[in-house]
């Protein structure tokens, strides 16, 4: 790329610079990441300190500035390419006004060995995005010779190399105009696109004939929180439609300019179907937008083995030669880009479907994703950069899943077993690695001493001692995958992905790390990677927990039957998902059961300037018929309580042939009662009722195929009646959809509550103190979101009708029914008296 010097042929299109010319506007960043992206990719390990390590090898270099000199220098600049106006900008890391003439300074940081570099001369991306500050800065002050500086730092024993080169500034804009040129076809696609999807926005009618009740007031609630810029809590009943009524009005928003991108959050695959549906069904009314569902790594990889690696994986092998190309074909082409359009795409161009979808997701108008996207630091989008957040807005279905979600996103965990099997493996092998494991098991040894008699402890300070084991443990395992003696090491990356991201250098940009060479020598050495890796993301995630810890956190030590383990418990997830989630335009939070909202809105941050909004049901109350029977199913009670709930379930179905589901709090308490109906249905076989019900059990270990067989037994025509035996919280409690007469009955046993332990008691300790009634935020609320989540399967539409037994009598009690819907507590009133 870089021309250092030779002469500059490349010109701006010929012809007058059109008036109406669409702004691009962009980071330098991305546009030299864009422009120099090559090579494959690699599973690369990051450090939990990368960008710790980075920024303070950033502060060191800094440091020793002179007094004229400056740092992260902000630049801009406009560059006219035919109808294209590409508004720039970026900040160099340090700018040397000291030096004869004046010195752009690029800083990058590195934990591996830097002779590589030093072979290299730098690397093309860096020189890249430096050459370009340079010209921004000539350009603005008039300069006409620049000196751009490479300063790389290896962040463990803090050596540093440095590489310079001077440009004038005729063929630092040579340059500058070749990289726009590379980029242009893509930003001219992005224009095309828009102004088509601008004009379908303004023509696009609400998708269905008229507004269902209520749904008119949440689309208006959605787009009114929007162009505001805060937060919405919704509580929108099943039936309502809501994922039509809160991305119509986003996309109307889109429209309008207010916002550029909208990621669609989910929780569960069943929820981003019908957010695909939804746009599908726009999209037949001449809706033109871009959206990209992102599907996890496991399940949509092309290979039996997910193994992201050059020697293992063809669409790994040059990926991002290939990348480009790709990117602009499926835009160019397609609009919805479910999973099933990736894969085609993908498998056509030869690259990585996961990776393929990730790339597309910076570009698309509408994303639909897991919340961890956004609020997961492990995997949270990199490329989104503050100007793109201020004008995206996050709607966040099921919101009430998030709660739980979040909270083990951000605690960590490290059983004692793995490191005493890991300790083992070492031995005799890597030395500093085995002593490094052996030190960690040893800490738990000691802590185990420490418990004496008792099995748990909680205590609200960190473990520091074991902290700096684990960094240390985490430090030598770093050494041995990069080194290449770890079967399935890493050998290559593409560092303009990760360098331009995180600001740790971790391999160069073009062609290949030195392999280390598959020797005797080398295999004697290698050691079980599954068993390490597993450890090592195990460590990562326990120190990313240690960085955040405060007096939202405890520390549980506990025995288990056959092992220890010590978690950094995240009680109050609220702040850590501020952080997170800061930025954004504004988020939409909303489901069915978003009950209570106080507590919601305690849970996941909300503020004051934040809106609420609770919908009653928009179905007749003669649909659906509630009816309590107060049987106690309590865990001291459950043993007694297996045939009368048989025999509750065998009355309910006898009354209406058709597809039923019995949902339970547990599989332990679901498979007894299972036992005992079919042990009743044997025992009325004389009666031939056993030929008349078929009966379905859910498992632990169900596959993706087996859910979806299991969900297609409910049809309409069934000759028989179905029971569904199904858990509370579980796969076929939310985000299913039976409607009309593939669903006409649930029987709900117990009231949802989580089972008694340290990390729940502890939550309700903590938010006693916090003025809170602890065990309604820790058990009882949380429970009944299970309920009202398996209740909401029965009414799906105007024309459905069903019968909904609840079993247990403290759904009697005040502070359960309170939190019972309004649509069925009249129901439940009428069958009481």
């Amino acid at each position: 790329m870089v021309h250092y010097g030779n002469k500059c042929s490349l010109a701006m299109p010929e012809g007058e610079v059109m008036t109406d010319t669409y702004t691009v506007n962009l980071s330098v960043r991305h546009l030299v990441e864009y422009v120099y992206r090559s090579g494959s990719i690699d599973a690369r390990l990051q450090s939990v300190d990368a960008m710790h390590e980075g920024t303070k090898a950033h502060l060191r270099v800094q440091g020793n500035y002179g007094d004229g000199d400056q740092r992260e220098v902000y630049l801009k600049a406009d560059i006219a390419w035919g109808d294209l106006l590409f508004a720039l900008d970026g900040r160099c890391d340090g700018l040397l006004a000291t030096e004869p003439v004046p010195t752009i300074d690029e800083i990058k940081s590195s934990r591996g060995d830097l002779v590589r570099i030093k072979e290299e001369q730098g690397y093309a991306v860096h020189w890249a995005q430096a050459w370009f500050y340079a010209y921004m800065y000539a350009k603005q002050t008039g300069t006409e010779a620049m000196r751009v500086q490479l300063t790389y730092v290896q962040t463990g024993t803090g050596e540093e190399i440095r590489f310079v080169r001077e440009a004038s500034f005729e063929e630092l804009e040579c340059d500058v105009l070749e990289m726009v040129a590379r980029y242009a076809p893509y930003a001219q696609l992005r224009k095309n696109h828009q102004e088509q999807r601008d004009v379908s926005i303004a023509e696009l009618p609400f998708p269905f004939e008229s507004y269902r009740a209520g749904q008119r007031k949440l689309a208006g609630a959605v787009y009114k929180t929007i162009d505001e810029g805060v937060s919405l809590f919704a509580r929108a009943p099943t039936g309502i439609g809501k994922t039509v009524s809160t991305t119509y009005p986003a996309i109307k928003a889109i429209g309008s300019g207010v916002l550029q991108r909208i990621y669609y959050l989910t929780a569960r695959t069943t929820t981003r179907a019908a957010a695909e549906d939804a746009l599908i069904l726009m999209k037949s009314q001449g809706l033109r937008i871009h959206a990209v569902t992102i599907t996890a790594k496991d399940k949509i990889c092309f290979q039996e083995e997910t193994r992201c690696e050059r020697e293992s994986c063809s669409f790994a092998d040059g990926y991002y030669d290939r990348i480009n190309g790709a990117v602009l074909d499926i835009f160019e082409h397609e609009t919805i880009m479910t999973r099933a359009v990736i894969e085609q795409y993908a498998r056509k161009h030869s690259v990585c479907p996961f990776e393929f979808s990730l790339d597309l997701s910076y570009g698309a108008d509408i994303v639909i994703c897991d919340y961890n996207y956004v609020f997961d630091p492990r995997i949270s989008f990199k490329r989104q950069y503050a100007e793109g957040k201020k004008r995206t807005a996050l709607l966040i279905d099921e919101a009430h899943n998030l709660v739980d979600r979040a909270r083990e996103m951000y605690s960590g965990e490290l059983m004692k077993a793995p490191f005493l099997s890991m300790q083992r493996e070492l031995k005799g092998r890597h030395k500093s690695a085995y002593l490094a494991a052996k030190a960690v098991n040893d800490n738990f040894i000691a802590q185990r001493k420490l418990l004496g008699e008792s099995t748990q402890s909680v205590d609200h300070n960190l473990p520091e001692e074991l902290v700096a084991l684990v960094e240390a443990f985490a430090a030598e395992v770093e050494k041995l995958l990069e080194s290449g003696v770890v079967l399935g090491g890493i050998t290559e990356t593409n560092a303009s992905e990760i360098v331009l991201q995180t600001g740790d250098l971790f391999a160069q940009t073009e062609g290949t790390v030195g392999h280390i060479p598959d020797t005797p020598e080398v295999n004697q050495k290698r050691v079980n990677s599954s068993q390490l890796l597993d450890i090592y993301y195990g460590a990562q995630q326990f120190l990313r927990a240690a960085k955040v810890y405060d007096e939202r956190f405890v520390t549980l030590t506990e025995l288990t039957r056959k092992d220890m383990r010590v978690k950094l418990q995240c009680l109050d997830p609220s702040s850590l998902l501020g952080q997170m989630g800061k930025g954004y335009r504004s988020h939409i939070y909303f489901s069915a059961t978003l009950t209570p909202l106080r507590y919601y809105m305690d849970m996941l941050g909300g503020r004051e300037q934040d809106y609420t909004l609770s919908l009653p049901s928009p179905f007749s109350r003669d649909q659906l018929k509630v009816a309590i029977h107060p049987l106690s199913t309590r865990f001291a009670d459950r043993g007694d309580s297996y045939v009368p709930i048989a025999e509750l379930i065998q009355q309910s179905v006898q009354a209406r042939r058709g597809n039923y589901f019995v949902f339970f709090p547990s599989y332990a308490y679901m498979n007894a009662v299972h036992e005992a109906y079919i042990e009743l249905l044997g025992k009325l076989a004389g009666e031939s009722s056993d030929e008349d019900v078929q009966v379905l059990l859910q498992r632990t270990d169900m596959s993706e195929a087996e859910r979806d067989e299991f969900l297609s037994a409910f049809q309409p025509d069934n000759k028989r009646t179905l029971i569904g035996f199904a858990v509370m919280g579980g796969i076929f409690s939310e985000g299913v959809d039976l409607p009309g007469d593939r669903l006409i009955g649930v029987v709900i046993v117990g009231v949802g509550l989580p089972q008694l332990g340290i990390e729940r008691n502890t939550l309700r300790d903590y938010y006693q103190k916090q003025g809170h009634n602890g065990f309604d935020y820790a058990y009882v609320i949380p429970g009944m979101n299970k309920v009202l989540q398996a209740g909401g399967r029965l009414i799906r539409s105007e024309k459905d009708s069903g019968t909904l037994l609840l079993i247990d009598d403290r759904y009697l009690q005040g502070a359960y029914l309170r939190l019972l819907p309004e649509e069925w507590l009249p129901l439940v009133e009428n069958d009481l008296n």
